[in-house]
């Protein structure tokens, strides 16, 4: 009889102390982040619009070229602003190349390495002077690779 209760107490015991924990953190992060997101009727419905290869220098700290490195992205945008967005995309890789080339980007003991947290700092800065305020939601980074 002792070999069943200790494992069942135990289970049920385990049972508590993970229910308490994740009540506990719920409690301290606010919510789950469906209740704390935006709605789908707020947001509207948005749309990636792929961008051609984007070629850019890998600058170190110290101003010296590294490399080049191409990247592949997403822009999220509103769904009825994909075609503006397209046809202004030149716009975009302008912006964007006169940023980078002044721009420490390398990371990595051999400075070969992108910082894609960078980049992507980069292009969302860049995206207001092609596109005009709030067009760009977001920059996916989906594939970088030296070039």
């Amino acid at each position: 009889m002792k070999k069943i209760l200790l494992p069942l107490a135990v289970l049920i015991a385990g049972a508590g102390v993970g229910g308490a924990a994740a009540y506990g953190t719920t409690l301290i992060t606010g919510g789950s982040p469906v209740e704390q997101g935006v709605s789908v009727e707020e947001r509207g419905d948005t749309a990636f619009v792929p961008a051609t290869e984007v070629v850019a220098p890998l600058v170190t700290v110290d101003g010296r070229l590294a490399g080049y490195v191409q990247f592949e992205m997403q822009l999220e945008v509103a769904a009825g602003q994909v075609e503006f967005v397209t046809a202004r995309l030149p716009l975009l890789l302008h912006a964007i190349n006169m940023r980078t080339y002044k721009t420490p980007m390398a990371a990595g003991p051999d400075g070969m390495l992108p910082d894609l947290a960078t980049f992507r700092a980069i292009v969302m800065a860049a995206a207001p002077e092609a596109f005009g305020r709030n067009v760009v939601k977001a920059a996916a980074l989906t594939q970088a690779v030296p070039a």
